[in-house]
């Protein structure tokens, strides 16, 4: 199989890009929805942060912060590392292996295209399981 370029990895994915003042409760809700394991912090359409699940967990909840009025600023990861949509995926996820992250956002001149996951590395297989479960987890919401 022949490496993945990151641009093909993001093609058609929509971005979860939230601002700085919003709130942490509100940003959970969005991942939620998005079913995604972060959100972009952008200001002025250029990157500033990212929000993630662990963040959440770590920053947040064992600190005792309320999710309803902590602002994204306040506990996201300010300037994070990034990468070009030109790069291969093996090489994003060499750098998010080496700094112990999960997510790494794709930008062009400092503005967000994308969002790399380890889950990436995975691809179809991973998306086809995922699908194959929820099938099953409805079908037995149905039948009870």
């Amino acid at each position: 199989m022949p490496p993945r370029l990151i641009k093909d990895v993001i093609r058609n994915q929509a971005i979860l890009a939230m601002a700085p003042d919003a709130s942490v409760r509100e940003a959970a809700r969005r991942m939620k929805q998005d079913r995604v394991g972060s959100v972009m912090v952008v200001e002025d359409g250029r990157l500033t942060g990212i929000f993630t699940e662990r963040d959440g967990l770590f920053r947040v909840l064992a600190e005792g912060l309320d999710p309803e009025t902590t602002p994204l600023a306040a506990v996201m990861t300010a300037h994070p590392a990034t990468i070009t949509a030109d790069r291969k995926l093996g090489h994003a996820l060499h750098m998010m292996s080496d700094a112990g992250y999960r997510h790494m956002p794709v930008v062009e001149d400092g503005r967000p295209i994308g969002m790399i996951s380890i889950r990436d590395a995975l691809g179809s297989e991973l998306s086809a399981f995922e699908r194959e479960a929820e099938a099953k987890a409805e079908l037995g919401e149905i039948l009870g």
